[in-house]
């Protein structure tokens, strides 16, 4: 079972890390050993060929008897030699070989077929490999222009040299003999750095489960300060969410009760009453409070669901439609008010959003300006372009509201003071969330020639659609 431990992993990752880089490190000291040692070893066979060019006939006639011997590496006391013939520990003689300028040998120790070598090439200048019945040798011939004569020098190539080996060891094992004591080091670190978090958790697990105020964790690090920011800020937006909720049910129940008390007192009054009309009267105020109550419900249920996460599917919705179908919507009511309700509209535009909502925020809006504009007065819905948007404006000629209250217009429940007309203070509160959950923006203005109120919503609008606009009266 893999460990979730953050610590048992972050030590893992480091140490294999490390051991990677070990493992690379050993394999390059090794390879740069190698050659280092291969090289000091063929610039000591040309030296011994330059020593053996400046001696005389008897000096090579005795060193021809007894052969150079030159171990690279000197025996310790009491170290038994390697029974490896590869070993550096056992004896090396360099062999060598004197020709004269004619190419007749003076003197010569070379191994049985060394000297018909083709390996043998004094155009080269530094030593090359050599093979004589198995064996690997090492061959360099130097040529004297002093005197003409040649010299080949000759000794066995030792292709694992314990030199390079130990060299390579001795830079290897202090950090092979490291790693347990960074391992250990690396975890007490690691603890050490994640002190922050198991702090963090305390903190968390310790508060009351209804306690929204933030953490209050200071001298964090960095990261850990990312975090703790993230639940304050997550902590700020529940405790928001949940004073929002609050007031939203306060004020649901607040409006929910005066028609449910009025619908009671009606009911009272039809049951107590024995004048048919006064009970008819009391009927007609009855379904009036639970139509209120109903449209109530259906607004505040409507609210809820644009509150929700998940996304509502849009479209290209013509507004011009839209706008048309509004209108036809509330003619008969506007006609009861005496109020005349035009459209004008100058854009061909689409707008990306759900007809539906869309629909419901040209109902919230004409619904408003017929409600409290004047009687026989006048209101008008608009849509219009404003370079890359789309507005769809309402304007009416009524007694309008004062400019300093245009900010709350769209509080939830808010109504303005001295206003008659029945309404939930809900209208404009559901215009601007569905206007917001389409990138739209609200805006408020003097209505028709100066009076009233203009309501104006802007959305980004999409390619123009086929056909021109078209006004109607």
């Amino acid at each position: 079972m893999i460990s979730h431990s953050i610590r048992y992993r972050l030590g893992l990752m480091v140490l294999s890390c490390v051991a990677v880089v070990w493992v690379v490190a050993l394999y390059s000291c090794f390879r740069h050993a190698s050659r280092e040692v291969q090289e000091w070893e063929d610039a000591r066979l040309i030296e011994y060929a330059g020593f053996i060019a400046r001696l005389d006939q008897p000096d090579l006639t005795q060193f021809a008897a007894s052969p150079i011997e030159a171990p690279i590496e000197l025996g310790r006391p009491r170290h038994h030699r390697h029974p490896d013939p590869d070993s550096d520990l056992l004896p090396r003689d360099i062999f060598f070989e004197v020709l004269d300028a004619a190419g007749v040998a003076r003197v010569s120790n070379l191994p049985r077929d060394a000297s018909a070598l083709t390996a043998w090439d004094g155009a080269r200048a530094w030593p090359r490999p050599a093979d004589i019945d198995g064996t690997a040798w090492r061959v360099y011939e130097l040529h004297d222009e002093k005197s003409g004569q040649i010299v080949r020098v000759m000794e066995t190539a030792n292709t694992r040299s314990d030199l390079a080996t130990g060299t390579a060891w001795q830079i290897v094992w202090p950090l092979l003999a490291a790693l347990p004591v960074l391992a250990v080091l690396l975890w007490y670190a690691i603890g050490r750095s994640l002190v922050p978090l198991r702090t963090l958790s305390a903190t968390i697990r310790a508060r009351d489960a209804d306690s929204l105020e933030p953490l209050g964790i200071a001298g964090v690090p960095t990261e850990v300060r990312t975090l703790v920011d993230a639940i304050d800020r997550l902590l700020s937006q529940l405790r928001q969410s949940i004073v929002r909720e609050r007031a939203f049910t306060s004020d649901a129940a607040h409006e929910l009760k005066t028609p449910l008390a009025a619908i009671k007192v009606q009911a009272q009054v039809a049951l107590s009453a024995t004048d048919a009309d006064v009970q008819q009267l009391a009927m007609q105020r009855v379904v009036q409070g639970v139509d209120r109550s109903a449209r109530l419900a259906e607004q505040l249920l409507l609210l809820a669901r644009l509150d929700e996460y998940e996304r509502i599917p849009s479209i290209a919705a013509t507004t011009r439609e839209l706008v048309e179908e509004a209108v036809a919507r509330h003619g008969a009511s506007a006609r009861d008010k005496g109020i005349a309700l035009s459209c004008r509209l100058e854009s061909a535009r689409a707008i990306q959003a759900d007809p539906v909502l869309i629909g419901i925020l040209l109902d919230n809006l004409i619904d408003n300006a017929i409600k409290y504009g004047s009687a026989q007065g006048h209101v008008e819905v608009a849509i219009f372009d404003r370079s890359a948007k789309q507005c769809i404006a309402v304007r009416d000629d009524g007694p309008g509201v004062a400019e300093i209250e245009h900010g709350r217009l769209t509080d939830r429940f808010y109504r303005v003071a001295g206003v008659q007309s029945p309404g939930s203070g809900l209208g404009l509160s559901i215009v601007e969330r569905i206007a917001r959950y389409f990138n739209g923006v609200v805006e408020f203005g003097p209505g028709l020639d100066g009076r009233g109120l203009a309501v104006s919503v802007a959305f980004p609008a999409l390619e123009a659609s086929r056909g021109g606009a078209r006004s109607t009266p």
